[in-house]
C-alpha cells in the first residue's frame, strides 16, 4: 500500500501558484519591483516580464521599466500577487518622471546622512 499526497498539498507554498500572475518582489536592498512571474528555480531565482521598479518618496512615485528581468533568489525578501483589478497606490501619491524621483531619493538620503551625523555628535548628551 503506497500513499500518495494530494496534488495541491506542495501547490500552495511553491511559486507555482503564481506563474503569469502579476507579482510584488521586495529585495533585500529595498527596492520594490513589479511584473507578471513567467519561471522560477529550486533556489527562488525567478524572470519577470515587462517588470518594472518602483520608486517611492514621500508622496511622489516613478515606475521605471525594467523588462525582462531575473531575479536572483537570495535577494527575495518577499514576494505577493497584485491584485490586477484594484489601484495599487493611493489617491495622494503623484507620478513623476525618472530624473525628479532620482533627485528626491538623492535628497532623502542626504537628509537621513545628515540626520545620522547629528544625532551621532550629540550622543555625549545620553538623552535615553
Amino acid at each position: 500500500m503506497s500513499w500518495a499526497a494530494p496534488d495541491d498539498i506542495f501547490f500552495s507554498t511553491s511559486l507555482a501558484a503564481y506563474l503569469d500572475k502579476k507579482l510584488l518582489v521586495l529585495l533585500r536592498d529595498g527596492r520594490k519591483l513589479m511584473g507578471l512571474l513567467r519561471s522560477f528555480d529550486q533556489f527562488a531565482n525567478a524572470v519577470l516580464e515587462e517588470a518594472y521598479e518602483r520608486v517611492i518618496v514621500g508622496n511622489l512615485y516613478c515606475d521605471i521599466p525594467l523588462g525582462l528581468y531575473i531575479i536572483r533568489g537570495e535577494n527575495v525578501v518577499l514576494i505577493g500577487e497584485l491584485d490586477v483589478e484594484k489601484e495599487e497606490l493611493p489617491a495622494q501619491m503623484i507620478q513623476v518622471p525618472e530624473a525628479e524621483i532620482k533627485r528626491a531619493q538623492k535628497a532623502e538620503k542626504e537628509e537621513m546622512l545628515l540626520k545620522g551625523t547629528m544625532r551621532k555628535r550629540m550622543e555625549f548628551l545620553d538623552l535615553d
